[in-house]
C-alpha cells in the first residue's frame, strides 16, 4: 500500500503554515493560528484556531487533524493537551538558519513533498548566498543592536543574529543569541550602551516600534546608532517566524538598512 500522509493539518504557528502553501501543500491546512500573515491569503481560506501561548482546543478537536504542527518549548503545554486528546503532535524547534532549512525538508517528507522540499531549500540557500556575496562587497561593517522586545530589553535570538552577520553586520549581543529562553536574550540599558551600536534594528514581536522611546533612555543619547538616527524597524512577520519569511523578506530588509548605512551602491 502506498505510504499515507496527513490530510489535516492543525498549524499553531505561520512558519508552518508559509511551508505549507510555498510547497504547494495547502489544501492540508485545516486551521491555523490567529497570527498569520504569511501568505495573506491563508487568513480568508483557513479557520484561525490559537494564539502562540494559548489555543482553543474545541475548535481543533472539532476540525478532526490528523497532524498538529507546533513550535518550541513554548507550546510544549498546548501539545500536551491535544495529545492527551488522541491527536498527533509534532512540536518543532528550530532556532538557527540550518535548523529552519532542515525544518522544510522534514516538513515536506511528512506530507511526500520531498523533491518540492529540496528545491524550496535550494531556493532559499541560493538567496542566503548571494546576500553573503553582496555582505563581503561592503566598504564596511556596523555594530548592531537587534531589540526583540523593549520591557525588558531581549536581543536578537540565534537566527536573527546569523541573518545580520550575513547581511554584512556585527550583532553586538551575539553570544547571547544562542541563548533558545528569551530570558537568556534580556540585556541592560548600560551593556547597550557600552557596545556603541551604529545600527538599531527593532521588532517588537507584533508591537509597533517607538523610535522615540529609544531615544529618550537615560544615556543614549551618546549612542552612535541614535546620535545618527539609524533607529529601524523590520515587522516581525517577516524576521521573528523561523521558517521562510525569515531568510527571504527578512534578511533582505536586514540587507538594506545596512547596505544603505555603509554606502554601498
Amino acid at each position: 500500500m502506498p505510504a499515507r500522509y496527513p490530510e489535516r493539518i492543525v498549524c499553531l504557528t505561520e512558519e508552518t503554515t508559509e511551508t505549507l502553501y510555498l510547497l504547494g501543500e495547502e489544501r492540508r491546512i485545516a486551521g491555523i493560528s490567529g497570527y498569520t500573515v504569511r501568505p495573506p491569503r491563508a487568513r480568508r481560506e483557513k479557520p484561525r484556531v490559537s494564539a502562540f501561548l494559548s489555543a482553543q482546543n474545541d475548535k481543533i478537536l472539532a476540525l478532526e487533524p490528523d497532524l498538529v504542527l507546533g513550535f518550541s518549548d513554548l507550546q510544549a503545554d498546548i501539545g500536551r493537551d491535544l495529545a492527551k486528546a488522541g491527536l498527533n503532535v509534532v512540536l518543532f524547534n528550530q532556532r538557527s538558519i540550518d535548523e529552519i532549512l532542515s525544518m522544510v525538508l522534514m516538513l515536506a517528507s511528512m506530507v511526500g513533498a520531498q523533491d518540492r522540499g529540496a528545491r524550496l531549500v535550494a531556493e532559499l540557500e541560493t538567496g542566503l548566498q548571494k546576500v553573503k556575496e553582496q555582505a563581503a562587497r561592503l566598504p564596511r561593517r556596523p555594530k548592531v543592536y537587534f531589540e526583540e522586545w523593549d520591557e525588558p530589553m531581549i536581543s536578537a535570538i540565534r537566527w536573527v543574529s546569523e541573518l545580520i552577520e550575513l547581511a554584512g553586520g556585527e550583532d553586538v549581543f551575539s553570544r547571547q543569541s544562542s541563548s533558545a529562553a528569551a530570558s537568556g536574550r534580556i540585556v541592560t540599558s548600560e551593556a547597550v550602551v557600552e557596545r556603541a551600536p551604529e545600527l538599531i534594528i527593532a521588532s517588537w514581536c507584533g508591537k509597533k516600534f517607538r523610535p522615540e522611546r529609544v531615544r529618550s533612555r537615560a544615556g543614549w543619547a551618546a549612542v552612535p546608532a541614535v546620535k545618527a538616527n539609524q533607529l529601524h524597524e523590520i515587522k516581525s512577520a517577516d524576521i521573528l517566524q523561523p521558517g521562510p519569511a525569515a531568510l527571504t523578506d527578512g534578511v533582505r530588509r536586514l540587507q538594506e538598512i545596512i547596505s544603505a548605512w555603509a554606502g554601498a551602491p
